[in-house]
């Protein structure tokens, strides 16, 4: 099992709050405006106090410098912007945008989020994570994952040209696609035990991930008892357009929201 490392990173949340969104997996791309426009209508219109994004905002980030070449990326950091004015907006890099700098959330007054952290929000502690760490059957995807976020890789690549960058980029997402298009491929699930393991560590109850696109609860033993919240990935443009939200109230009340229904 892939070790924690603690102490983790915890968000008090302030005592005014009343409640908490969370969203994750829109995979926000410039040939794909649909799913652009229905998150920045949420972003603009919400009535929480504060909107947690756990993860692959953007369906690929090649380093701070591409939002100075793209103008969609410029209006992807407008909605932040504007957004964090009214309540508090916090970013946890997901396995597309892991390189997501902290200049740029800085720049957007967006708060930047360790993967994994403990937000502690009424008198209950959740665990926050994008999830792709918790997939331990994958185990090529973790060998991946483990290479790509090491500093020395991430160096390596930021210091190739932008459009060497961009390459790869589109390299890597052309061999995801292949992927997802073979029938027999098997995808992993975050692991019961993986989830356990963490919320024990943290002293949480329940922990709130992305990544794996198959929103549900799962319940993770009653001794103590402890749940695993998935969130629902976007997109506006498919057959099944699908944009969630889930909702914690500060009295404990969780609620999945449907911007699409």
């Amino acid at each position: 099992m892939t070790a924690i490392v603690l102490p983790l990173q915890v968000f008090e949340a302030p005592e005014t709050w009343r409640t908490v969104d969370f969203i994750s997996d829109l995979h926000l791309q410039e040939k794909e405006t649909a799913t652009f426009e229905v998150w920045q209508a949420y972003m603009q219109n919400t009535t929480a106090d504060a909107v947690f994004i756990l993860g692959d905002l953007f369906e690929v980030w090649v380093g701070d410098d591409a939002v100075e070449q793209h103008a969609f990326l410029q209006g992807c950091a407008t909605v932040l912007k504007d957004c964090a004015s009214q309540r508090q907006v916090a970013f946890m890099r997901g396995n597309r945008d892991f390189l997501v700098g902290s200049a740029f959330l800085h720049a957007c007054h967006v708060a930047d989020l360790q993967d994994p952290t403990v937000l502690h929000f009424g008198s209950q502690k959740w665990l926050l994570s994008h999830g792709d760490e918790g997939c331990l059957a994958d185990t090529d995807y973790q060998a991946f994952r483990q290479l790509v976020r090491q500093q020395r890789w991430q160096e390596d690549f930021l210091s190739k040209s932008f459009i060497e960058r961009e390459s790869i980029a589109r390299q890597l997402r052309a061999q995801s696609e292949k992927l997802k298009k073979d029938s027999s491929a098997v995808y992993a699930d975050v692991a019961d035990e993986w989830s356990s393991k963490l919320l024990q560590q943290a002293g949480a109850t329940c922990l709130v991930h992305g990544h794996t696109h198959r929103p549900a609860l799962h319940s993770l033993g009653q001794n103590p008892p402890m749940q695993r919240y998935v969130l629902s990935d976007w997109d506006a443009a498919c057959a099944k357009p699908r944009a969630q939200v889930l909702r914690w109230h500060s009295n404990g009340q969780v609620e999945r929201i449907n911007l699409l229904s």
